[in-house]
C-alpha cells in the first residue's frame, strides 16, 4: 500500500444483534444494511492493513484497545436463535497496532489502556463480518471512555488520523438511532427528525459541522433518538480522524425496521 494513500473514516449504522448470522429469517429488514456494508472494499479500493473498530458496545474509565492477537467472541446479546451464540469472526487481532494507537493516545493526553481478553462484541463482528467475510483483515477494538463527552471522542479522534495514512481504516460501529424502547413505528417521527438534521450536519462546512455535533443533544427529537448516547459516540471520533474533509452518505433509508430513518457516513474519499 502507498505511504501517501489515506484511507477514508467511517460511522456505521451496525444493525440489530448478530443479524448478518440470521439472514435466512430477517434478511428482508437487512437487505440495503448489508449491500452498504459489503461494498465498502470496493469503495476503500485497499485491503487496509488492518481494521480499527470504535465499538458502541465497550465502555471504560479511560479508553480500552482489545491487544489479543486471537480475540475471542463476546456474545452481548439476548433472546436470539441457538445458533447465533456459537458463531465465529475469526479475524486475528493486531496487539502491535494496539500498542502503537495507545501511545498516540498516552502523547495526546488521552491515556489508554491495553486489554488482552477483551473478545469480538456485536457491534464489531455484526458489522465487519459483511465487509471482510473471510475474516482476513486484523481488528483492534476501541472503547468508549465514562462521560460519553463528544469533545473527548473528537480529541481521540484526531489523535487517531495519523493511522489513515498507515494503512489502517477506522470504523466507528454504532446507530444513527437508538432507542430500543421505540425501535418501531413508535419511533418514526424521532428517528426521521433526528436524521435528517444529522445528515444536514454532515453537509455543513467542517468548522460548522464540529460544532453541531459537539452540541448535538440540542438536535431536534436527539434525546428521543439516542436516551443515552453510547450509540452515536463512535461518530464522533470517525469524524475526528478525518475532521476536515467531506461527509458523504454510503447508506440509508427510511423505512428500518419498516419505519425507522437510519444513516452511515463516510470522512474523506473513498
Amino acid at each position: 500500500m502507498s505511504s501517501t494513500q489515506t484511507l477514508p473514516t467511517y460511522f456505521l449504522s451496525h444493525g440489530g444483534g448478530p443479524w448478518p448470522f440470521m439472514m435466512d429469517t430477517v434478511g428482508h429488514l437487512y437487505k440495503k444494511l448489508d449491500a452498504s456494508l459489503r461494498d465498502i472494499p470496493r469503495q476503500v479500493g485497499v485491503t487496509p492493513k488492518a481494521v480499527l473498530v470504535v465499538t458502541s458496545h465497550w465502555e471504560g474509565r479511560d479508553f480500552m484497545l482489545s491487544s489479543s492477537a486471537r480475540p475471542p467472541m463476546l456474545y452481548d446479546y439476548g433472546g436470539f436463535p441457538p445458533h447465533t451464540y456459537e458463531v465465529q469472526y475469526s479475524a486475528p487481532g493486531a496487539p502491535e497496532l494496539a500498542a502503537h494507537i495507545k501511545q498516540l493516545l498516552d502523547d495526546g493526553g488521552h491515556p489508554a489502556q491495553l486489554d488482552g481478553q477483551r473478545g469480538f462484541d456485536h457491534g464489531t463482528f455484526s458489522a465487519m463480518y459483511p465487509v471482510y467475510p473471510d475474516a482476513d483483515v486484523p481488528i483492534v477494538q476501541l472503547s468508549l471512555k465514562h462521560g460519553l463527552d463528544p469533545r473527548t471522542h473528537l480529541a481521540v479522534g484526531r489523535l487517531l488520523a495519523p493511522l489513515r495514512k498507515e494503512g489502517v481504516l477506522i470504523i466507528g460501529s454504532g446507530l444513527s438511532y437508538h432507542n430500543l424502547r421505540a425501535f418501531n413505528a413508535q419511533g418514526a417521527a424521532a428517528s426521521h427528525q433526528f436524521d435528517g438534521w444529522l445528515r444536514a450536519a454532515m453537509a455543513l462546512p467542517p468548522a460548522e459541522r464540529t460544532a453541531a455535533l459537539i452540541e448535538w443533544d440540542k438536535a431536534p427529537a436527539a434525546r428521543m433518538a439516542h436516551p443515552r448516547e453510547e450509540h452515536l459516540l463512535p461518530l464522533m471520533v470517525a469524524l475526528g480522524a478525518a475532521e476536515d474533509e467531506p461527509a458523504s452518505v454510503p447508506y440509508h433509508e427510511d423505512a428500518f425496521m419498516g419505519s425507522l430513518a437510519v444513516s452511515s457516513f463516510r470522512f474523506g474519499g473513498a
